[in-house]
């Protein structure tokens, strides 16, 4: 494994080649959730779902087998983790054509109030890395990079049980919990990424309780 150094030395590089891509998809990312927010509805599942598309192909692509590969220090590790993101990516794709799922907030409770708080940590993700004095290049951001990227999916997946791809949600929930307060946190300081842990928590919750209803 590589040191922390080292690390953030990979994610600015990254974030220094793409300049100002991940500007682009930030914006959408919130645009996106904003929408969800006022006027839900089939226009709205499917920008949402062209945007995961292009979000999951570019990381499986651009960040894991290509510019951010030294990242793990692993080639191996991170073609596995592309591919996988690639295959999220071309189910969301198919759901595009048959728009099974479909993005709907809760109208009220606890649910409506978690799902707020949660969707606007996720888009703290580069306000967060500023407070921790990241490089600007250095800022994770949703849609560009993996971790925000699964946390708002996730987030925006439960919008839609109980009717849900179960292979992505599964796959983004392993991707969010098992070790990302071990791996990121621990050893590369990505204090952001407590963040993804808490939202895949809340998302593991809300899928055992509709696990049975589709």
């Amino acid at each position: 494994m590589i040191s922390k150094e080292e690390f953030w030395l990979v994610m600015d590089g990254y974030g220094q080649a793409i300049w100002p891509v991940q500007i682009i998809f930030y914006v959408a990312a919130i645009l996106i959730t904003g929408w969800l927010y006022f006027k839900p509805g089939k226009p709205h599942s499917l920008i949402t779902k062209l945007f995961l598309t292009l979000a999951f192909a570019w990381n499986g692509i651009g960040f894991y087998m290509t510019l951010a590969k030294g990242m793990a220090g692993n080639s191996h590790s991170n073609i596995i983790l592309g591919l996988l993101f690639l295959v999220v990516a071309a189910l969301w794709l198919v759901d595009l054509f048959r728009n099974t799922m479909q993005f709907v907030p809760p109208k009220s409770g606890w649910r409506k109030n978690l799902l707020l708080v949660f969707t606007l940590l996720v888009l703290c993700y580069p306000l967060l890395g500023i407070a921790l004095k990241h490089p600007l290049t250095s800022l994770i951001m949703p849609g560009i990079f993996p971790c925000p990227t699964v946390a708002l999916s996730l987030l925006l997946l439960t919008t839609a049980l109980p009717r849900v791809d179960k292979f992505i949600y599964i796959t983004l929930l392993f991707c969010a919990i098992p070790f990302t307060l071990f791996y990121q946190v621990a050893r590369y300081g990505v204090y952001e990424d407590v963040i993804l842990f808490t939202s895949g928590v809340y998302c593991l919750v809300l899928f055992l309780q509709n696990w049975k209803l589709r």
